[in-house]
């Protein structure tokens, strides 16, 4: 165990004295970017800066989801209902490890269902968990909650699995016509070779978590620092504006009406349950709760300021993406090279491997699973045809690789790491710990799968 917590001790250290600002690792990737790029796909220095700004808002309609889905997640946790509810879930674990594990699992599991709704939904219960259990690592009580996302690609809302479940005429256009018929989830997502995986990284994440939790040095926090004041006025409603901003009524039927276009969608209409329709569900359930109008509005306000994050540094990897996804006379692509490179020393067996790690290395500049199909679909499909693998297989490599790295990059801790009050060098050297653990299992699945 001595030999175990230098190990943990070090990671974090490392961590915090390495890792930059978010903001900063965004711009140190950014040029790093740009520097690889000129020499390996013989651009000009005019043709990568275009590139990169070519790129920079194609993320924007996507940093509005994700700042939209920690504002309404965050304001619908501030509601009274729901406050009692966390409260009384996170006086369940009466010691510091079970806190970690019971964070962990619940991370998971959220996650696996839907990447948007556990995001928010770990790191607030974690943060309640703080204000009542003493002696708890604060930094690894947020990184728990957040280590359970590297289940959300193999999970009901993985975008690349759904992807290939869905319009055939653009899967075919996706693989430059390798694939011509759907590839249902039952070959992906429920396939039991990805179901077996995905159980025991969870449990795997929960021991390890649990094991880490110091027995000193703990760094704590101060219940009173993660108290929300309650701004809650009594007004006299002696106005028709007033009566407005808070008429229960007004927010009832709005709330009606929200819930009904998404019964609509996803039930009748058989849409799938995405981000937007966890935006909009957050959102509606936060207006009905919050009771009055003026309530919500209060509410929403106090949790914008979280959203900075994602506001400013989401157009620098839209910027990334475009250097590693574009061309210029020489008719290169980096995204193309990296995954070449990969194939070039892949067989049958190894392939599923060595496209997992392609994806892995290129998510930590493109953080975004539209990316990363964009960049590798056309090339990993043709490749694992040639090689007589499985597409579904190939599917969930490129899956599972998206997902890996999000524990080492900031990109997708943003959201939890707003709620929480931490910096990334905060808990990164825990999550360092749960990528190495995830990997093996990972890694030890998709050869077994290749089988």
């Amino acid at each position: 165990m001595k030999i175990f917590r230098k190990i943990i001790d070090g990671c974090v250290g490392f961590m915090r004295k390495y890792l930059p600002e978010p903001f900063i690792f965004a711009i140190i990737l950014t040029f790093v970017a740009i520097l690889v790029a000129i020499p390996v796909c013989h651009q000009s220095v005019m043709e990568v800066v275009c590139n990169w700004g070519g790129g920079v808002w194609n993320l924007l309609g996507f940093s509005m989801q994700m700042a939209l889905v920690l504002v309404t997640g965050a304001t619908l946790a501030a509601a009274p209902l729901i406050k009692k509810g966390i409260s009384s879930l996170a006086s369940m674990p009466k010691t510091p490890a079970g806190a970690i594990a019971l964070v962990t699992g619940i991370s998971a599991v959220a996650c696996w269902l839907n990447w948007g709704f556990g995001l928010i939904v770990g790191a607030i219960f974690a943060k309640e968990i703080a204000k009542k259990l003493k002696n708890v690592d604060y930094r690894l009580l947020i990184a728990s909650a957040y280590s359970g996302f590297v289940v959300w690609h193999a999970g009901i809302s993985g975008s690349i699995p759904l992807k290939m479940a869905s319009d055939v005429n653009e899967l075919t256009k996706d693989t430059n016509g390798i694939i011509t018929s759907v590839i249902p989830i039952g070959n992906t997502i429920l396939d039991p070779h990805n179901i077996i995986m995905v159980v025991l990284v969870t449990v795997a994440l929960i021991a390890i978590n649990a094991l880490m939790h110091p027995k000193t040095g703990i760094v704590a926090i101060d219940p009173a620092l993660l108290q929300e004041d309650d701004e809650t006025k009594a007004e006299k409603t002696t106005t028709p504006a007033m009566r407005l901003e808070n008429s229960r009524l007004l927010s009832a039927v709005l709330s009606l009406l929200g819930f009904t276009f998404l019964i609509i969608s996803l039930f009748i209409k058989k849409k799938t349950f995405d981000l937007g329709s966890v935006i909009l569900l957050f959102l509606f359930l936060g207006i009905v709760l919050h009771k009055t109008p003026i309530a919500y509005v209060r509410a929403f306000a106090k949790s914008v300021g979280g959203a900075a994050g994602i506001l400013l540094q989401f157009p620098f990897y839209a910027g990334i993406m475009g250097i590693i996804t574009g061309v210029g006379e020489s008719g290169i692509c980096l995204g193309t090279v990296v995954s070449e490179a990969f194939i070039n020393i892949s067989n049958s067996t190894t392939y599923p491997l060595y496209t997992f790690l392609c994806a892995a290395i290129l998510n930590m500049f493109v953080p975004s699973g539209g990316g990363h199909w964009a960049i590798q679909a056309p090339i990993m499909f043709a490749a694992g045809e040639a090689l007589n693998v499985d597409h579904g297989l190939t599917g969930m490599a490129i899956a599972w690789g998206d997902a890996w790295t999000n524990l080492i990059q900031p990109f997708w801790a943003l959201p939890a790491l707003a709620i929480a009050k931490l910096n990334a060098k905060d808990i990164m050297g825990f999550c360092l710990i749960d990528l190495v653990v995830s990997g093996v299992i990972i890694i030890g699945g998709l050869l077994i799968w290749a089988l």
